[in-house]
């Protein structure tokens, strides 16, 4: 959703790549740094294929793929960056990890909160938002797809005290 909002800011669409993902290729602002926004079309849990192929076939070091994902342990609409680290339990970052060979990559991490009461975390990532999640949901996604563009032009270092103050 963060990389639709950004793909939408830009003006570019998603198409179909070999690489069982789809993409849009863009630059950020006059003579900006080429992006490539990717969503794999496999399952989060094995999206590491895809990114892994993605790399190759674009030549990307790990260390310029940045990746956008959950995290239950973020409060619900932060929005926190970070460059490597572990998996912390989310299966698609584990997938990632295995398939490209290192933790070595950025993460633009959305916050979703923990489940409330006794629900599985499992049920709790696959339902959809709440009325009150919704609410704020959009600005979310713009923050989101503003830390993408934050760490291409300002640098992940900018970019974090950007948001991480917030």
């Amino acid at each position: 959703m963060v990389l639709d909002t950004l793909a939408q800011r830009v003006g570019v669409s998603f198409k179909s790549h070999k690489t069982n993902s789809v993409i849009a290729e863009t630059r950020l602002g006059v003579g900006g740094p080429k992006v490539i926004l990717a969503k794999p079309l496999s399952f989060m849990n094995t999206s590491g294929g895809p990114v892994a192929g993605l790399a190759k076939f674009f030549d990307v070091s790990p260390s310029h793929i940045i990746v956008v994902h959950d995290e239950l342990d973020i409060p619900v609409h932060d929005v926190r960056l970070k460059q490597g680290g572990g998996h912390a339990g989310h299966n698609g970052l584990r997938d990632i990890i295995s398939a490209i060979g290192t933790t070595d990559f950025i993460r633009i991490r959305v916050g979703i909160g923990r489940p409330p009461g006794q629900q599985e975390v499992a049920d709790f990532v696959l339902k959809n938002f709440s009325s009150t999640e919704r609410k704020d949901l959009d600005l979310t996604l713009e923050t989101g797809a503003d830390a993408i563009e934050a760490v291409l032009v300002d640098g992940l270092a900018a970019a974090q005290q950007k948001y991480h103050g917030a």
